[in-house]
C-alpha cells in the first residue's frame, strides 16, 4: 500500500540520512515512527477506512506537520554539520 506523505516522498534527497538516523537515534526514531502513525491513521480517514469529524481529521494534520517540522530541522542541523 503506498500512503502519500511518507517520509522518503516528504524528503527524497535524505532518505539515506533518515534511515541511519532511525537506526541509530532512538528519539530520531521514535519520531519517525510518530510522524508514521500519524500520516496513516490521515490515510485511513481520507480513504473512507475510519470515520471520523473534520475537526479531528484537520488535527492530525497539524500534527503531521509539527512532527515534519521537527524531523526537518533535525535532518538540516545534521545537514549543515556534514
Amino acid at each position: 500500500m503506498d500512503i502519500p506523505h511518507e517520509l522518503r516522498d516528504e524528503f527524497p534527497q535524505e532518505i539515506s540520512l533518515i534511515e541511519r538516523m532511525i537506526r541509530t537515534n532512538y528519539e530520531f526514531r521514535r519520531l519517525a515512527e510518530r510522524y508514521d502513525e500519524v500520516n496513516r491513521n490521515i490515510y485511513r480517514i481520507e480513504s473512507g477506512e475510519e470515520p471520523t469529524t473534520d475537526e479531528v481529521l484537520a488535527r492530525f494534520k497539524k500534527w503531521r506537520l509539527k512532527l515534519k517540522d521537527e524531523i526537518a530541522a533535525i535532518l538540516t542541523k545534521l545537514e549543515n554539520r556534514m
